[in-house]
């Protein structure tokens, strides 16, 4: 069984941002990388499928400067087996159709029989790219995945719905999974793996998104407008009450 795992490296989310030069995107100095999230559950699942059917090959791939080696690093100590990395010093301005066509262009030669994904980006949140690339591959996506069992071939997930609901989807390979947070509880990679990844292949492949161009660009990107603080209203409910309907009166167009 060929599995592929598609991660990025992100921003860590406590760090202090700042708004770049071109006002276009965050200012990428100074500030503390790691896996995103959601690709830490892909990560985790696909292990686990490893050590469950035995014979699997895992390729972990990531697009981005030199430095999301040491992000993919940490999935090779988890238990991946190969690195791929796509060098592109770009990658924080592609749109997700780009990202999607450089991993649907290195994919589709190697029959991989399941690819998984985070569900989205920490910075970005568009959730496209793995849909998109089972679309460019020709495989069936199943989004947003909560629950996850793999039997003689055949692969039983569970969704995640609005409103709480889950759904129960049966599907066969090759396709395309992406990773909600809750599908599993990521393992912490030992010393000796970590010692191990060191010696794992990691290659570097130049970008191309085979001729697919970003019909959008982000034209700015800013903190939102600071507004006023809130109100508390202390005392008793029926006085509550009354200050309440005051407030919506004199504050807001509620109560005429």
């Amino acid at each position: 069984m060929k599995i592929l795992i598609c991660i990025k490296q992100v921003p860590d989310m406590e760090s202090k941002f700042k708004i770049n030069g071109e006002g276009n995107w965050y200012d990428r100095t100074d500030l503390a990388w790691r896996m995103n999230e959601y690709d830490e559950y892909a990560v985790e699942q696909a292990v686990r499928l490893k050590e469950q059917v035995g014979d699997a090959d895992l390729t972990v791939l990531c697009i981005g400067p030199d430095q999301v080696k040491e992000t993919m690093k940490k999935a090779l100590a988890m238990g991946c087996d190969r690195g791929v990395q796509i060098g592109d010093n770009d990658a924080h301005k592609r749109e997700p159709i780009e990202i999607a066509a450089m991993i649907a262009g290195f994919a589709k030669d190697k029959n991989f029989d399941i690819i998984f994904t985070g569900m989205q980006s920490q910075d970005r949140g568009s959730a496209q790219v793995g849909v998109m690339v089972a679309e460019m591959l020709a495989i069936p996506a199943v989004t947003t995945i909560v629950g996850f069992s793999f039997d003689n071939g055949a692969v039983k997930v569970k969704r995640e719905l609005e409103g709480g609901s889950k759904a129960l989807v049966s599907t066969t390979t090759p396709v395309l999974l992406t990773c909600q947070l809750g599908l599993n509880t990521p393992r912490y990679p030992t010393l000796p793996n970590i010692m191990k990844a060191k010696k794992k292949e990691l290659l570097t492949l130049a970008p191309d998104t085979g001729g697919v161009c970003a019909s959008q660009e982000t034209a700015a990107f800013y903190f939102p407008e600071r507004k006023g603080s809130g109100i508390v209203l202390e005392g008793d409910v029926s006085d509550l009450a009354d200050k309440l309907i005051q407030l919506l009166k004199e504050k807001t167009g509620v109560l005429a």
